[in-house]
């Protein structure tokens, strides 16, 4: 008797844990199948991995996993942008061609404030003492004028040790062309100074203008002390409890990549934490088919705001932190990678309240962090923020703050908000803290009208998508400040960024200058150059996603002859030869007639730089989700909470909903709170929500007309 064929084995549910390491928080998710476990622990800023290890080990226990289960493991984090944002980096030099050490300070020679006549410049991360220039000169082909004076970088070596400097930037002039003196430099200061870390322009933005070059390198240099130890530290410990996977980062472009190149570039993760929150807003703008949304993250430090058009963030080329007048274009400092085009301000709840010298109550940019952290916490904060605001007005619940993490005391809260904010500006304690959360709200609203300034859109036209710890606390204030009808706070939306890193694609993107006027362009080199990019792209991808597909896409980035500014022009795919030039010349003459009315034949095409991009995946259609609540039957709160009514100028009494409990046919009208074990959703007054039925909270002012749904499509990784 023939022996049966067996069935094949039930293929186990892939288990991927994402990471997003806060300046206040540590947020955690884990997936198995449709199961998903969260955490929220204070992040620990001396050793960020500590918080790590600790929430991914609970939620394996929780679900009865081990570390070798793992089969995705994705981090991102905030530490490099909160570095920058709060000046906390390493001590760091610069090295350059001799002359063009003030570079960082005279910048593009422009003025964003043509008439202050008491405009401030930001500060640049290397102090003038600390920035160093040596003999050396390289022409814009490559040539070299002027050999490195080797002895010089030597005696130079000396100098960083007295100055106790941990991290180096070198950026030498047109380095992008010839980056052998950029690598002699390297070596000889790491047989010096072998601790020392040291980045390099031609490695970390390899295109031309030197001032962006500068100030990227720079910023690379000032955060990878602290991101790439975190980084290394992280796997090591990992490694030792039985990770089989290797760890993906999280890119400020939205993609993921391999470990080494956040140790490499930790300037790329700059916006990592942020950008995952996009990936996040983006696919639940799918899912409801809003085509234009507004992205708002905001946790402990930091908040984020990113218009979503067409269900696509709209990708940049760089993007500028630390600005001194947050918002006026041009008055910070410029940082050269792709990233999602975003706007951040120092709005978190941790962030400082305080009273000026004119008895104003202002907020941020400083946050008193996890460590002590707000005075609510117990753990020797003195300062008051804004949840301590919170907490003294009611609107958090104690017992499931931070999942239950963190005990937080809403009577240390009053003792800082009556000390620094009350008395000082004469007010009661509840109109203190009333105040602080309307400033750091309207600050918010300022920030997002400014950003679609910039952007040529308006925000009433947009559905705001609001995750993050303390974002649900104040999305329905900020959309009616915004004039928007409909707010959406997804599931799990305290650990929102974390969540969009599951969904992120798996994609890598390389730029390299390569200046060639295009009717005598030198077809080898840019077949070469765009092999080499190729080449390097696919390397990242296969890594992270062997045996998947991997579409390829390549763009040159060409103006006219003459022109300081260019765009970007896509190449097709295949060989680079003289008809594709001429196909490339065309294609650049057609858009650039679209976007400026014209075009300019008898002044030959340029190019300046050449992108490839590669990203494993693929798109597949998925059902809208409906916003529209199925009937008018109200929900049973679980309780309530007395809350102060600023407008009247008294305590009530609302209802409190345990989202978990709300059906899709239930309807919470406000005022009333909705809870759950990563944050609290505030209804206000005029505001109905419910819960949609692939699980989103929906809120609606019903002073205004939401938009219609349209189709839409879902990006998988």
């Amino acid at each position: 008797m023939s022996a049966q064929p067996q069935a094949p084995a039930p293929r186990r549910a892939a288990v991927r844990v994402a990471v997003d390491v806060g300046g206040t928080f540590t947020d955690i998710v884990l997936e198995r199948g449709d199961v998903r476990h969260c955490a929220k622990l204070l992040t620990t800023p001396a050793a960020p991995e500590q918080a790590v290890l600790a929430g991914i080990g609970e939620l394996l226990a929780t679900a009865s996993l081990a570390w070798a289960d793992v089969d995705r493991l994705v981090l991102g984090t905030t530490l490099a942008t909160n570095a920058l944002i709060e000046r906390k980096g390493a001590r760091t030099a610069l090295i350059t061609t001799a002359g063009f050490r003030d570079l960082v300070e005279i910048g593009l020679e422009d003025r964003y404030a043509q008439y202050d006549i008491f405009l401030d410049k930001p500060q640049p991360l290397v102090p003038r003492d600390w920035r160093h220039g040596v003999a050396e000169r390289v022409d814009a082909q490559g040539r070299v004028l002027t050999p490195l004076d080797e002895d010089a970088v030597r005696a130079l070596a000396g100098r960083l040790r007295e100055d106790r400097i941990e991290s180096v930037a070198v950026c030498l002039l047109h380095s992008y062309a010839h980056p052998g003196h950029e690598r002699r430099i390297r070596d000889i200061l790491r047989d010096e100074l072998p601790d020392l870390w040291i980045s390099l322009s031609s490695d970390v933005c390899a295109e031309i203008r030197e001032y962006p070059r500068l100030s990227t390198v720079c910023a690379n240099a000032y955060v990878q002390p602290q991101v790439s130890g975190y980084l290394r530290r992280f796997e090591d410990a990992a490694r030792a409890r039985g990770l089989r996977a290797e760890p993906f980062l999280m890119t400020s472009g939205g993609a993921i990549a391999t470990l080494r190149t956040g140790v490499e570039e930790p300037v790329r993760l700059v916006e990592s934490g942020p950008a995952g929150g996009a990936i996040l807003a983006q696919h639940i703008a799918e899912q409801i088919g809003a085509a234009r949304a507004l992205s708002f993250d905001m946790g402990g430090t930091t908040a984020k705001i990113c218009y979503i058009d067409d269900y696509q963030p709209q990708i940049s080329r760089s993007f500028e932190f630390g600005r001194v007048h947050r918002h006026l274009k041009g008055s910070g400092l410029p940082i050269r990678i792709p990233v999602i085009e975003m706007i951040e301000i120092g709005a978190g709840g941790g962030s400082i309240a305080r009273v000026n010298h004119l008895g104003v109550i202002q907020v941020g940019p400083d946050s008193a962090g996890s460590t002590p952290g707000p005075a609510a916490y117990g753990l020797g904060g003195q300062h008051a923020t804004v949840t301590d605001a919170h907490a003294v007005l009611g609107t958090i619940t104690p017992e499931r703050f931070a999942v239950g993490k963190v005990s937080l005391d809403p009577a240390l809260a009053k003792i800082a908000v009556q000390a620094h904010l009350a008395r000082p500006a004469q007010l009661t304690g509840p109109e203190a803290a009333q105040a602080v959360v309307d400033v750091v709200t309207e600050n918010m609203a300022n920030a997002a009208r400014v950003h679609a300034s910039e952007l040529g859109k308006t925000a009433d036209e947009h559905t705001l998508i609001a995750f993050g710890g303390a974002a649900p606390l104040h999305a329905a204030q900020l959309a009616r400040k915004l004039g928007i009808a409909t707010v959406i706070v997804p599931q799990s939306a305290g650990v929102g960024s974390a969540v969009g890193f599951l969904w992120a694609p798996i994609a890598y993107q390389a730029v390299r200058s390569l200046h060639q006027r295009l009717d005598r362009i030198d077809l080898p080199l840019a077949t070469r150059l765009l092999d080499e990019l190729t080449a390097q792209v696919e390397a990242v991808v296969r890594r992270a996603a062997p045996g998947e597909p991997i579409a390829i896409k390549r763009q040159v980035y060409m103006r006219y002859a003459g022109q300081g500014h260019e765009i970007a022009i896509d190449l097709a795919a295949g060989a680079f030869d003289a008809a594709a030039a001429r196909a490339l010349g065309e294609q650049f003459a057609q858009r650039y007639a679209q976007i400026y009315g014209r075009s300019l034949p008898h002044v030959p095409a340029e190019t300046v730089s050449w992108s490839v991009a590669a990203q494993a995946g693929t798109r597949r259609a998925i059902a809208a989700d409906v916003i529209d609540a199925a009937g008018p039957k109200p929900a049973t709160p679980a309780g309530q909470r007395t809350l102060y009514d600023f407008a009247a100028a008294r305590w009530r009494d609302v209802p409190v909903y345990e989202r978990n409990a709300l059906a899709p046919d239930q309807i919470v009208r406000g005022p009333a709170l909705v809870v759950e074990d990563e944050t609290t959703t505030h209804v206000p007054d005029g505001f109905v929500a419910h819960r949609s039925p692939q699980g989103s909270l929906v809120l609606q002012d019903q002073q205004r007309v939401p938009a219609t749904p349209t189709p839409h499509l879902e990006t998988t990784a």
